[in-house]
């Protein structure tokens, strides 16, 4: 890969005035930095030159900035993150550098260099390195320095025995599927050479010695590749239940075992074909639909790897210490470097910076962050280094948060998948009686086949295609829905959100861009503006409310004490022994509402502010993609008519209705749904919580209040409106696929049914017609992972 002319040889970033210059393989290169210009002399002496032109992807930029790495010595790290391997320790790190197949060929080549390094390898699909050295010989931070001094900079791989047990129980099915293949087709060999002896020339040693061979390569198949869903069938049985595994294992253990007494004694047919072809077919069925679920759970994983295992806190007079993220504590002032991840949730302190946000609200460019602004754990600096007093640590982050709610989300199944569990242990239970019915009847009328036809009529029927049906097609839009910035909280509220009619808007944080909140204030009596700003702020100070942000602007504003919230109205506290209240003119002082916002002591009012909002800049254009997609968009607001009039006439919103209190909102969610409507309610304020708790299907904006994001169904993770248009048609989407899977289901069942019963299928072709009928649902299902371009690009 070539580096333009103003490019920096080694990062590909732009160069400064005056760029450090060194020869490389011959020629003058020019660098950013010092530190990309070692690293290029470091590739260039170690004779590992290759890397440059076998790369796809400029290197990261390597950052001159002293790091701490003696942290990754210490023994109780060690023990929790590495474990013993023959003559020495393994442990697994990432590292977001790596960016194309030259960066780990290097990694493996530089670490090979190092003394005490036993093995290594690197992984540029992952971003994993795998190290294996011998502490008797070298430290582990020795190695890592090196791995630094590259522009790898490490990070410890989250939930490493978790992963080390994910990783164990993939090669484990990797190697079940792969005896399963090698036995079907050595199967099928030996079957062949059976079903071409029409004439029954075949002497019977040599039959006898292929029913032999063919029992000897099923074994392993029908009992190590077959295991899961032996196990599963006994748990069934346990459990009282007959299910898809029951079923399974019966049809391969009956074809297994009735081949076996045939052998023995000699009979016409065996049918150890069916017995392997059926489970190499499911195996690879539930491989893919495990690939589906996967992407669902994707977003967990990386929510989850996204905080750091480290942070640079600054001492009491100024140095630094590297600890674990653990030992943050609140009001903690950390560093952090440029390219690194945020520890904790905090505030920036010091100097603007930018932050790359795409994990947790899908914002693919960096976000620009003044001083004071909200700066949260598992973003990315970057650009230039930052500083931030930490103000939540550890399960109270805003990450840690966001990966509860789609935990829980995906622990719950949503009725029409257990309305398809329940169908389908009745459908195995109607075709067990079905069976026995069909081989009583084809022993009166042709005995020798009605085992047979019986084995075949099981297979082809099992009902794997639609028991897959729903649970892979809401796995799969669960996964989009992440990429999407949305994350689903209840199981069904995509099922309910395709079946909405009317969808209601709050005003205030949602339609409105807080960013662009402009504050006046007149005063009476002996207030002064900067007294009211300030006993404003004092009030709203630790208020989740997004209007708390035009008055509390300053950090160093303290919070008032005894602070009430009164939804709809106003908070009220006392500050320096009298009590102040903030809000509607009737509740601070007793006035008549004018829709302004008052400061008043109970009697009089001494202050009024006026706030003016702007809508988001694709408010109007999200508006008009939901109308466009069948819903009838209403607005309530809190705010005074005129205010809420005015805004709805920008963004085409007809009949809004303004100072809407918790309960009004909630009452008009309820009228709509006594006309028969499905409502959605979109909010972030805590005065929402009752009426997103209330509407059909609920949506909560990420910068809100927790209680309105624990009474949402859906979570947007970031500002876009857009996103909405998307999630409405991901869940039209999702209800066809799913009714599509289901009519494929019923239609496939009901024609092989009459097939298999009338003899005309064999088992081996009624077990690859069952996997195919399970492949095309679970294709199916995968292509909602396809996030669709209807809606504008958020």
């Amino acid at each position: 890969m070539s580096a333009a002319e103003d490019a920096c040889f080694h990062c590909g970033e732009l160069l400064p005035a005056q760029p450090v210059r060194q020869s490389i393989a011959g020629a003058a290169q020019a660098f950013c930095c010092h530190g990309c210009a070692a690293a290029a002399a470091w590739i260039r002496d170690s004779d590992l030159g290759g890397y440059y032109r076998l790369r796809s992807a400029a290197a990261t930029r390597v950052d001159m900035e002293p790091v701490d790495l003696g942290i990754w010595d210490r023994e109780d790290l060690q023990a929790e993150h590495s474990h013993l391997i023959n003559g020495g320790r393994e442990i697994i790190l990432l590292t977001d550098g790596m960016r194309c197949a030259a960066c780990a060929w290097l990694i493996d080549r530089a670490l090979a260099r190092e003394p005490g390094v036993i093995d290594s390898t690197a992984n540029a699909v992952t971003g994993r390195i795998r190290i294996a050295w011998d502490p008797t010989r070298t430290l582990l931070s020795s190695l890592l320095q090196r791995l630094v001094m590259l522009g790898y900079r490490p990070y410890l791989a989250g939930g490493e025995a978790s992963e080390r047990a994910r990783l164990r129980d993939r090669k484990r099915w990797l190697l079940r599927l792969g005896i399963a293949g090698l036995g079907a087709l050595q199967a099928m060999m030996f079957a062949e050479a059976l079903y071409l002896d029409v004439n029954n020339t075949m002497p019977a040693p040599t039959r006898d010695f292929f029913r032999w061979l063919t029992f000897l390569v099923s074994s392993p198949v029908v009992f190590y590749s077959g295991w899961p869903f032996l196990a599963g069938a006994w748990r069934e049985l346990r459990q009282r239940h007959l299910g898809m595994d029951t079923l399974i294992a019966g049809s391969t253990l009956l074809a297994y075992f009735a081949s076996l007494v045939e052998t023995i004694r000699g009979g016409t047919h065996v049918w150890y074909d069916a017995a392997v072809m059926f489970v190499f077919l499911l195996l690879a069925a539930r491989m893919l639909e495990q690939r589906a679920r996967n992407i669902a759970t994707a977003q967990v994983d990386a929510l989850a790897r996204a905080r750091p295992a480290f942070a640079n806190r600054e001492r009491a007079d100024g140095s630094r210490e590297s600890v674990p993220v653990g030992q943050l504590e609140v009001g903690d002032v950390v560093r952090i470097a440029a390219g690194e991840s945020v520890p904790a949730d905090g505030v920036l302190l010091d100097a603007d910076a930018h932050f790359e946000e795409a994990l947790l609200t899908g914002e693919s460019r960096p976000v620009h962050k003044a001083i004071g602004a909200a700066v949260y754990a598992g973003t990315l600096c970057r650009e230039q280094p930052a500083r931030l007093r930490v103000t939540n640590v550890g399960a109270a982050t805003r990450l840690s948060q966001l990966a509860r709610l789609v935990e829980r989300a995906q622990s719950h199944r949503p009725p029409i998948a257990r309305m398809a569990d329940r169908l389908g242990s009745r459908f195995v239970v109607a075709l067990l009686l079905a069976s026995c019915l069909v081989y009583l009847g084809w022993r009166i009328y042709e005995p020798e086949r009605a085992f047979e036809v019986s084995l075949a009529l099981l297979v082809i029927s099992c009902p794997c295609a639609l028991s897959l049906s729903v649970p892979t097609a809401l796995a799969a839009a669960h996964g989009t829905l992440a990429r999407l910035g949305v994350l689903a909280t209840r199981a069904d509220a995509l099922d309910t959100l395709a079946r909405a009619t009317d969808l209601v808007f709050d005003k205030t944080g949602t339609l409105s861009d807080a960013e662009s909140l402009q504050l006046e204030v007149s005063t009476f009596a002996e207030m002064t503006p900067q007294r009211a700003r300030d006993l404003a702020a004092q009030l709203q100070r630790d208020s989740g409310h997004v209007l708390a942000g035009a008055f509390a602007r300053r950090l160093e504003a303290e919070a008032a004490t005894g602070v009430e919230t009164f939804a709809g109205q106003g908070v009220q506290g006392w500050i320096d022994g009298q009590q102040w209240k903030l809000g509607q003119a009737g509740f601070a002082f007793g006035g008549t509402d004018d829709g302004g916002i008052w400061l008043g002591d109970g009697e009089r009012g001494l202050a009024r502010f006026s706030l003016t909002e702007q809508p988001r800049p694709d408010a109007a254009q999200a508006v008009a993609a939901l109308r466009d997609r069948g819903l009838a968009i209403h607005l309530a607001s809190g705010d005074g008519q005129a205010a809420v009039e005015r805004f709805a006439a920008a963004l085409g919103i007809t009949q809004p209705r303004a100072r809407q209190t918790p309960e009004d909102k909630l009452a008009f969610v309820q009228q709509l749904q006594r006309q028969g409507q499905v409502v959605v309610m979109v909010g972030d304020g805590l005065n929402d919580a009752p009426v997103l708790a209330g509407a059909d299907v609920s949506v909560a904006m990420s910068q809100g209040a927790p209680l309105a994001q624990r009474a949402a169904d859906l979570v947007m993770t970031g500002s876009s409106l857009l996103r909405l248009a998307q999630t409405r048609d991901l869940a039209l989407r999702t209800q066809q696929v799913i009714r599509q899977n289901l009519a494929w289901a019923l239609a496939y069942n009901v024609l092989a049914l009459p097939l298999a019963a009338a003899g005309l299928v064999t088992p081996w072709l009624a077990a690859l017609g069952m996997a195919l009928s399970s492949l095309l649902v679970t294709l199916n299902a995968l292509r909602l992972t396809r996030v669709a371009g209807s809606a504008a690009n958020p």
